[in-house]
């Protein structure tokens, strides 16, 4: 599923900031009163470059800011980072992860940084964060359709591709109930899965 994400965009080291992240905008969104539409989601709006790792320094020391700023609530949001998901097995969640959705390991997170065994791994330009620890969340008596249950939401180029990497894996799925081209499925671990098809 590699080929169905979006291609990571490039730049010269030297355009990174210090974290090793360069945020950028490409079509324009104004700076401060930006409200998402209910429009087409539009994938460029928001792209997290890949950077080779850094030293993690500490930036909220050196990045301060007075009580009388909190005010303001534009603290700089720039897109989502990762997201964090909870799996019993490392192995078998790499498995589905990586040889079902084609998915590629981060090499430059810390996995040995934690107290716990984990993985990141890359979705377009964003990730996810494999966490082995245990699950609050019941593995039974869950909605047979993700949408109706916390789920993480990866777009793609190509729905029907993927429904058929699913066939084949004997891997069952539901469609989207708004008519989208999208559809729902669980990990190994019954955490739910969206894949809406976008534009390339």
């Amino acid at each position: 599923m590699a080929s169905l994400l979006n291609p990571a965009l490039t730049l010269p080291q030297d355009k990174l900031n210090p974290g090793g992240v360069l945020a950028v905008s490409t079509s324009g969104i104004p700076s401060k009163n930006f409200q998402p539409s209910s429009a087409r989601w539009n994938h460029r709006r928001c792209l997290l470059m890949r950077a080779k790792p850094s030293v993690e320094t500490d930036m909220l020391a050196n990045d301060s800011v007075g009580t009388d700023d909190v005010d303001d609530k534009d603290f700089g949001v720039v897109c989502m980072h990762h997201v964090g998901i909870l799996c019993e097995n490392l192995e078998r969640s790499l498995d589905f992860y990586q040889n079902i959705l084609g998915l590629e390991i981060n090499e430059a997170r810390p996995h040995d940084k934690l107290p716990y065994r984990g993985a990141w791994l890359w979705v377009g330009s964003e990730m996810i964060h494999l966490m082995e620890l245990p699950n609050p969340d019941p593995f039974t008596g869950r909605p047979e359709h993700g949408g109706r249950d916390r789920h993480t939401c990866i777009a793609i180029r190509n729905v029907s591709k993927l429904k058929a990497i699913l066939d084949k894996a004997g891997i069952p799925y539901t469609h989207s109930r708004s008519g989208r081209p999208a559809i729902f499925t669980r990990d190994p671990d019954t955490n739910a899965l969206e894949f809406t098809q976008v534009d390339a």
